[in-house]
């Protein structure tokens, strides 16, 4: 029996939350502060609708907030955040949810779930991971300046916005050992966030790993890249590939299938979901790449 659901946040990513939740057959009730939801505030719509299932979609830099207001009014049931889990690391508070989740729901894509097969826990020698699209396309009819990965006060920039690479980095190989950074904001956007970044690290499961993240690229390309001792494996997540020593393998995916997959895992705790202690190994890493990135040196975990 599917939940009653609550989303906080209404914004493009919000509103497809609660749209694949409608179809997943769940009863849907939406806040937003701004209004056009159905409730303007967290605590009147716990009281009318009673939700066991809350999505938290605002900024990231108002995660804590929602969620700090979500466990003062009462809320004890299960909650996925959108990523990155906060806009600044730090720990979390002990929150009396069932359960806290992250929402990296590329952990669902099919490509990435022939990938963590074919590697079956397997270290890798060296790990190439290329995600870059330029922002201007992100939401057609908005001017990217005034969105919010556009500002530092609402969480953005491409560590934070562009956070699957981290996320799935530290699934597929384990923890970072060192990590260093180059990058920055170029003005090429008009934007006052860091638009590209290029992380080097050494990581318990691959020797080198190569990572870059950018808001510029005009094509729009999300892949990994890995050599093993005797495979060399090829992950394209937009083109929806998986090639290994040159033979690929096409897998369909359409727009929300990992979006539903993620949520079906997080109402039901089942394993790829981001738990709350991988989603603040993210933003551990986060916090480690800008360090090493004022620094121009290594940064060890």
């Amino acid at each position: 029996m599917s939940p009653r659901a609550m989303v906080i946040g209404l914004g493009s990513i919000g509103l497809r939350h609660a749209r694949i939740l409608n179809d997943l057959g769940c009863q849907v009730t939406t806040v937003s502060r701004r209004g056009g939801g159905d409730h303007v505030s967290i605590a009147s719509a716990v009281a009318a609708a009673h939700p066991e299932y809350a999505v938290v979609a605002t900024e990231t830099a108002g995660h804590r907030a929602s969620l700090g207001e979500l466990a003062d009014i009462g809320f004890r049931g299960s909650v996925l955040v959108e990523k990155p889990l906060f806009a600044n690391t730090g720990s979390a508070p002990d929150y009396p949810f069932a359960d806290l989740m992250v929402a990296y729901n590329l952990r669902f894509h099919p490509v990435m779930t022939a990938l963590a097969n074919q590697l079956a826990g397997r270290n890798a020698i060296t790990v190439s991971a290329y995600v870059g699209q330029d922002i201007r396309d992100w939401r057609p009819g908005r001017d990217h300046r005034t969105t919010a990965s556009a500002t530092i006060e609402a969480g953005g920039g491409v560590l934070r916005d562009l956070s699957h690479e981290l996320d799935y980095l530290l699934w597929l190989f384990g923890p970072w050992q060192r990590v260093a950074a180059l990058g920055g904001a170029s003005g090429a956007r008009q934007i006052e966030v860091d638009d590209h970044i290029d992380l080097l690290l050494e990581m318990q499961g691959a020797r080198a790993v190569q990572v870059h993240m950018d808001y510029l690229d005009r094509s729009g390309i999300r892949k990994i890249r890995i050599n093993l001792a005797d495979e060399t494996i090829e992950a394209d997540i937009v083109g929806g590939r998986l090639t290994v020593n040159g033979k690929a393998t096409d897998y369909a995916c359409e727009r929300d299938a990992s979006y539903r997959a993620m949520h079906l895992a997080a109402i039901h705790g089942d394993k790829p979901i981001c738990s709350l202690s991988e989603g603040l190994a993210v933003m551990d890493l986060i916090d480690a790449s800008e360090r090493a990135l004022q620094s121009k040196d290594w940064v060890s975990a």
